[in-house]
Order: C-alpha cells, then sequence, then structure tokens
C-alpha cells in the first residue's frame, strides 16, 4: 500500500449507485495531475484528502491510484474553498456564492457556514431567508458526508446514504447506532440481514433481546407482505430461529416479554396464539367494530319501493334489469351494508348504476370511490357519476418529517348519506380501517368486487372474510348477460374459473393462443406481438392500449427479463433522449413506469402507472405523468426518490389488479410452475377489455385451470365478525372486544 495526499480539481465520472468515482487530483507533493479511482462516495472537487492505495496501470488510461481507504482534511487555501463551495455540493451554493462567501470570510468560511450561519447575511445579496437556506443545506452536505463515512466503516453500499438521510435526517447516524435494526423496519428494499450486519458490527450480541425482538418483528413483517395478517406463535418462532441461528426457548423469552412495547400483539395462548404486528391488530379489531356499527344503523331512511324508480331509471337509461337484478336492488335497498359480487359481464356496473339512482332519486348524497386511480377513472365512465380515489376521498396529506395520513377519519368524517367502493378485492386491511374511520353513523356502505381475483397486494383479505362471515348481505351475480355473451374473454374468464379450459382457436377473434414451448422462442414473439403484431392488427398503441402481464418477475419471461427487451424496442436511446442510468437499470424519457410502493408525499401508491415526461440531469429531477379521474398529474421526484419507480411495459399479474387494458399480452408457460393457480390466470384475463393474446403452452394452462386457489390468508377478520362479541387474551391480559 502507497500513501497518497492530494487535491480534487475535476471529478470525471460517478456512478450514482455504487459510488465508483474517477477523479483527477493535483498531489501536495507538486508532481502533474495524476489519474485516481475508487469507491469515494464524499470525496468533491475542491476537497482534500489523505489515504492509501496502489498504483495500476490501465491498458486504455495508463497510470492510476487506485484509492482503497481515504480521510478528508478541511480545505485549508481559499481557492480550495472556493472548489469545495462551489462544485454544487452544498445545494443553493455556486461558483458566485462561494467567491463571495469566502471573499468575506476566508479560512472562517466553513464554521461560519456551521455554527453561525446568522453572519451570512453579512455578505451583500443574502437576506435572512437565503442564509437559513444555504445554512441547512451546509448542514445536510455534513449529515451526508458523515452517513457515507458511517456506511463505509461498516461495509454497507453508499447508495443507501440519500435514502437513510431523508428518512432520519441529520441525526441519521445516533438514530443507527441507537437501533440499526430501524434500517429494515423504515427503508423499503432494506431486508434484516442488512441491518443484521450492522448490529452485529456495532456489538450487539446475537443473542440479544434487541436482535431476537427485531427478528420476530421482521418475520411478520415478511408475512404480511405475503398477505397475512397474523402468525401462529410455533409457525413465527420456526421461522425466526431459522433466520436468526438462535433457539427456540430464547425466542419464547423474547415473544413473551412484547407486553406493552407496542410492536407486537400476542391474542389467546399455547402454540396456536395470533401474534399480530400491532398495526394490523388494530386495524381488524378496529374494522370489525365499525362494521357492526353500520350493521346496527339502517342508514339513511328507509327507501320507498323501488318499482317506480326502476321503471324511469330503464326508461331513461335503455336498459333492461333482469329480475335477479330487481331482486338483489331489492334486498340493497333495506341493507345498510352489502357486498355485490360477480365475475366480468354479469352485470355489476349496471346494478350500481341503478342503485345510484334510486339513491339519487331519494335525495341522498352518494359518493363512488375505488382503490386506484384508473379503477375510479373506469367508474367514472361506466356510471357518469364522479368517482374518486380512496385517497383522495378522504383528503390524503403529508407533512415533512410526521409522513402521511387521512384528514378525513371519525373527527370529521365524510359528508354522504351512501358510499360505494368498486374493486374491494384489492382493498386491504389498513386502507379498509382507515375508509370505515371515516364513514358517518349512519352511512350506508355498498361492496362491490370480484372475490375470485387475486386479493390485495398488502396484508388482509378484505373481500373473501366480508363475504365468508355471513354477516352481511351478498349479492352474487352468476350469469352472464345478453350483451356480454358474445365474449370470449367474458365466456372464458367463467370457464377458467370454473375449472373449465378455456375456447381456443382461430375464430376467437378477441381470444388468441399462439402454442409455444421455449421460453426464449415465447420472449420473441411477445417483443413481435407488442412492438409490430398486434399495433398492425387493430391500431393498438404499445403504449396506451397493450400490457404484457406476466406470472412471475423472473425467468426469460418475466418481468425483469422482458423490461428492458421491450423498452429497447418501444423506446430506444437516441439523441438527446435523457435517460436516467441506476445500476443496471435505465429510465428514460418515455418510458411507462409503475410506483412499486406507496408514496404518500407524492400521492401515488403501489402498482400505478405512469409515463416519464422529463428529467433534468444537472439535479437528477424526473417529472411522471399519472392518469387521474379528471385528467393526468405529473409527480416530480428528487434524484434519490427514482428507487420507487420501475419500467412497466412488462407488469406481474398481482400489480395489474384494478386496472384494464384494451389489450392484454400473458406469458403462459411451465417454468411458472409455481405461480400457475387459477385465479391468477383468470384475474389476468379480466383485466382485458378487448382482446387477450395467451403465448406459451396447452400444459401451462391446463396447470392453471386446474390448480387450487392461491393459497389461504391468515386472517381472523371474518371469525370476529361471526362472533360479534367476546372475550380475548390479548398480551397474558383477559380483554373484552366488540
Amino acid at each position: 500500500m502507497a500513501s497518497f495526499e492530494g487535491v480534487i480539481t475535476r471529478i470525471i465520472f460517478r456512478n450514482r449507485q455504487n459510488h465508483y468515482t474517477v477523479a483527477k487530483v493535483n498531489t501536495t507533493g507538486g508532481e502533474p495531475e495524476v489519474t485516481v479511482v475508487g469507491y469515494l462516495p464524499s470525496l468533491l472537487e475542491g476537497e482534500q484528502f489523505t489515504g492509501e492505495g496502489k498504483w495500476i496501470d490501465h491498458p486504455r488510461y495508463g497510470k492510476q491510484f487506485q484509492l482503497e481507504t481515504y480521510e478528508t482534511l478541511v480545505p485549508v487555501t481559499n481557492r480550495g474553498l472556493e472548489k469545495y463551495l462551489g462544485s454544487g455540493a452544498v445545494r443553493g451554493i455556486g461558483p458566485s456564492l462561494a467567491r463571495s462567501l469566502v471573499g468575506h470570510f476566508g479560512p472562517e468560511t466553513l464554521d461560519i457556514l456551521e455554527n453561525s450561519p446568522d453572519r451570512l447575511t453579512e455578505v451583500d445579496g443574502i437576506g435572512p431567508a437565503r442564509a437559513k437556506a444555504v445554512s441547512e443545506a451546509f448542514a445536510e452536505r455534513r449529515a451526508q458526508r458523515n452517513i457515507l463515512i458511517f456506511l463505509r466503516e461498516h461495509e454497507l453500499p453508499a447508495g443507501l446514504a440519500n435514502r437513510i438521510l431523508r428518512v432520519y435526517g441529520p441525526q441519521a447516524v445516533s438514530v443507527l447506532r441507537e437501533n440499526p435494526y430501524r434500517l429494515a423496519d423504515d427503508l423499503h428494499g432494506v431486508g434484516f440481514r442488512t441491518a443484521d450486519k450492522l448490529a452485529l458490527k456495532l456489538s450487539i450480541e446475537p443473542g440479544s433481546l434487541q436482535r431476537l425482538k427485531a427478528g420476530l418483528v421482521y418475520v411478520l413483517k415478511e408475512l404480511a407482505g405475503a398477505g397475512h395478517t397474523f402468525s401462529p406463535r410455533e409457525d413465527l418462532l420456526t421461522r425466526a430461529a431459522d433466520l436468526l441461528g438462535a433457539g427456540i426457548l430464547s425466542l419464547e423469552k423474547a415473544l413473551d416479554s412484547v407486553d406493552g412495547d407496542g410492536a407486537l400483539v400476542v391474542e389467546g395462548e399455547g402454540p396456536e396464539a395470533r401474534v399480530y404486528l400491532s398495526a394490523l391488530h388494530r386495524a381488524e379489531i378496529a374494522v370489525t367494530a365499525r362494521l357492526l356499527d353500520l350493521l346496527g344503523h339502517i342508514g339513511s331512511p328507509e327507501l320507498p319501493p323501488a318499482d317506480e324508480a326502476l321503471n324511469r331509471f330503464e326508461s331513461e337509461s335503455r336498459l333492461k334489469l333482469t329480475p335477479d337484478q330487481r331482486s338483489a336492488l331489492e334486498r340493497l335497498r333495506t341493507s345498510p351494508v352489502a357486498v355485490i359480487t360477480g365475475g366480468p359481464g354479469t352485470g355489476k356496473t349496471t346494478l350500481i348504476k341503478a342503485v345510484l339512482d334510486l339513491l339519487e332519486s331519494a335525495g341522498l348524497r352518494v359518493e363512488l370511490a375505488a382503490p386506484t386511480g384508473r379503477a375510479a377513472k373506469r367508474l367514472t365512465e361506466a356510471t357518469g357519476h364522479r368517482a374518486r380515489t380512496i385517497h383522495r376521498l378522504l383528503e390524503y396529506f403529508f407533512l415533512e418529517g410526521r409522513g402521511g395520513g387521512f384528514q378525513r377519519d371519525e373527527t370529521r368524517p365524510l359528508e354522504t348519506d351512501c358510499l360505494i367502493v368498486d374493486e374491494v378485492s384489492m382493498v386491504d386491511l389498513e386502507l379498509m380501517h382507515s375508509l370505515l374511520r371515516a364513514l358517518p353513523l349512519p352511512c350506508r356502505l355498498i361492496l362491490v368486487g370480484d372475490a375470485d381475483q387475486l386479493p390485495s397486494v398488502s396484508a388482509g383479505n378484505v373481500l373473501h372474510d366480508l363475504i365468508a362471515s355471513g354477516t352481511l348481505e351478498v349479492i352474487r351475480l352468476d350469469k352472464i348477460h345478453r350483451q356480454a355473451a358474445g365474449s370470449t374473454i367474458v365466456r372464458n374468464a367463467h370457464r377458467i374459473n370454473r375449472g373449465i379450459f378455456p375456447l381456443l382457436g382461430e375464430d376467437r377473434h378477441d381470444f388468441l393462443f399462439i402454442e409455444e414451448e421455449d421460453p426464449l422462442n415465447i420472449q420473441r414473439i411477445v417483443q413481435e406481438l407488442v412492438s409490430m403484431r398486434l399495433p398492425a392488427l387493430g391500431a393498438w398503441d404499445p403504449f396506451e392500449d397493450i400490457q404484457v402481464l406476466t406470472p412471475m418477475r423472473k425467468t426469460p419471461v418475466g418481468v425483469q427479463a422482458l423490461n428492458p427487451l421491450l423498452q429497447a424496442l418501444l423506446n430506444p436511446p437516441g439523441p438527446g433522449k435523457l435517460q436516467v442510468i441506476q445500476g443496471d437499470r435505465i429510465l428514460r424519457v418515455g418510458d411507462k413506469v409503475m410506483q412499486v410502493r406507496n408514496s404518500y408525499d407524492h400521492g401515488v401508491f403501489n402498482g400505478d402507472l405512469g409515463r416519464i415526461r422529463s428529467f433534468d440531469p444537472e439535479t437528477g429531477e424526473l417529472r411522471v405523468a399519472f392518469p387521474e379521474p379528471d385528467g393526468m398529474r405529473e409527480v416530480r421526484y428528487e434524484n434519490n426518490e427514482t428507487d420507487q419507480l420501475t419500467l412497466a411495459y412488462a407488469v406481474s399479474v398481482h400489480k395489474s389488479q384494478g386496472s384494464e387494458y384494451p389489450v392484454v399480452v400473458l406469458p403462459v408457460c411451465t417454468q411458472h410452475y409455481v405461480m400457475l393457480q387459477r385465479n391468477l390466470l383468470y384475474t389476468a384475463v379480466t383485466r382485458a377489455r378487448k382482446m387477450v393474446v395467451l403465448v406459451g403452452t396447452r400444459k401451462a394452462i391446463w396447470l392453471c385451470v386446474r390448480g387450487k386457489q392461491t393459497g389461504r390468508r391468515l386472517s381472523y377478520l371474518g371469525d370476529r365478525l361471526q362472533q360479534v362479541q367476546g372475550r380475548i387474551i390479548v398480551n397474558k391480559k383477559e380483554l373484552n372486544y366488540v
């Protein structure tokens, strides 16, 4: 190892993900400018450093110094200070302001910025507001440097620095030293093993109570990510033991100590006791209680018999209700809480329109909502009545440093007499909790959804549980209406749902099957369909009309493989077309993208689809347009937020819930064996309005049709509704509930 000391004169290249850097450096010994390379996340132009490394001879670029370890030194010359402050590292300070600051304060400039920011107003052109902004930006840069040094010391990815700073602010290092497991709790995509690696480096004992509890919480979060609201005690202990390499007895002691710490709730006793994350337990109890409250009130004044209103509705809408729909409407008329469920073409939308007409003709206020912007827009178009996303309906807000929340709750309920919610299969337990909190008493509630579709992405199986409980009025629509009977999509969806092989053949103009066994050939055919064959066949737009759905993320016909291939075909690089490079991933202006987790500060949520409108290479800012019921809305992403987006030329079937597309292309092959289940194929097929194209093998389709539905989710909501009231043991204490 050789010693090295110098001043950064130019940053030639820096990878934003891993911070690999190529820089030009003037050595303090006076040698000519040399090239220094290495993983140097915190070094900036104008900074002086000392470190160790080795000289290498690059076959293309010649002699370079590969820096292995380094320590920054405070710039000591005015020129060095100007270069450092004017490098763009400190937001709001450019070369001109850097010269003014250094010209006025000289060698004391950095000390003034850090400790006496009020003195910045001594410089011409700097008022109190700008002085405050510059000081805060300098503190943020210092905090970022501290985080980068902390991560480097503990062998963690430097790419986490901006996200950590965003979540924890200037106190990030002290927060992580106190509880390193917060990394896994608070940062999406950071696993327990990363946090555990940091904890062990910080000398937290492998058998410590802090580590064992963190492991238990992590396992429950993983299970929640798979849709479960709780875990049986014995199963939780077994999973945690495998994760932590700990003994069951020590984990039992850790679990028994949760009483009062707020993270977990243990309900019941013995091996089958239910262990919840506290937020999910609170939501399950509250949803049960609120539904029972609604059931105890008939709602707004009882509606008059529906015959007259229905006759007028049929005359004005030119829709003829079937006897089943008329009977359903009569049941809805007298029910404070009801569920409408059925497959495509069974008349759910017509029934909603009739209910709307009946309620509004009686002078009642009605609100319509759906989980996603696309679903709300579709509901608006279908009914002619404004529908909003649930988040918009509940008046979502975000406060910096405090997170997001809803302005509508029990203290400020919705001003409505009836709420109709569509696509309820997508609604998870916590969102249902927030929705029910905001309903006034009395209020009618009508929940609409297809119980045979895949359940919500997040924890809970709300629609299924409500139907299975037997405590609510459930309207089941199962007859295909005449106007939908000509659609092979509708007929095949119902065949699949009943375990019958779908109708395939050349005469099926809206349901095509291309037989191919080789996954690489399937990959090629999918590309041809989206880029050439389908646009030529029906003038379908590859961006707006065609959506590739796939059962899995991996394999040659999974999301990860198909997206870059389709991007290269549909939105190739070109002169002046700006793009963001993030490791092996590229986001380009014009790309179709998906939000991959709830972003309460932006008001966009897991599964929302948008298009990249612009990219600013100077700031790293992306602007993405998302559809809303009343138009498009642009959302601004800072350079450390683009990990929330992923390409969406191909998306998983799970992520497609609540959306409809004119054309769906679905690769289905035996490589997807573990995911080939009936409700997955059913959900994919029912996403299409005009055409479905299956590419794969009959065997894979048979595996789907004959396969069981996705495994049962662990939830106790239906049981609670059936019990109505009782006594439970929560954290070893006997409590009454609802």
